[in-house]
């Protein structure tokens, strides 16, 4: 199972970063989560892990595996029989930046997964670029 959601966003790429790579401030722009915490020191940095709490899923932690300032961030979470992966990619276009949001599940359970929440997942997908987009054009 993958979702993927590809946004234009009129800020510059270093605006977006800022708001995409502040993950404890998440709650303020995106319904999809209610609680986030950078653990191990508080700063987001690949082998970082968070602490997310998502509405209608338990909380999970997350673990960055890829970091590369103003381009991208990726982390990994497991539980039992699935894991998932999240990336966060930019890329500067003419009068600001594409953001691409991938997220995907993989291990025995994942297909179970995405029958039960696949729908709540393409949407949160959905609502994560959408509100990344509307907070950043108001602060450009």
């Amino acid at each position: 199972m993958k979702y993927e959601q590809t946004v234009e966003i009129n800020a510059s790429a270093a605006t977006v970063w800022s708001i995409l790579a502040d993950i404890e401030r998440w709650p303020e722009w995106t319904p999809t989560v209610t609680s986030a915490r950078v653990l191990d020191g508080g700063q987001l940095r690949e082998g970082a892990s968070v602490r997310l709490v998502q509405p209608r899923l338990r909380p999970a932690r997350w673990t960055v595996t890829s970091y590369r300032e103003l381009e991208r961030f990726a982390w990994t979470s497991t539980s039992t029989g699935i894991v998932s992966f999240a990336d966060h990619e930019l890329f500067p276009i003419a009068g600001g930046c594409r953001v691409r949001l991938t997220f995907a599940q993989s291990g025995p359970l994942a297909f179970l997964s995405a029958l039960l929440f696949g729908r709540m997942i393409r949407s949160y997908v959905g609502a994560e670029a959408e509100g990344l987009k509307a907070r950043a054009e108001r602060s450009d």
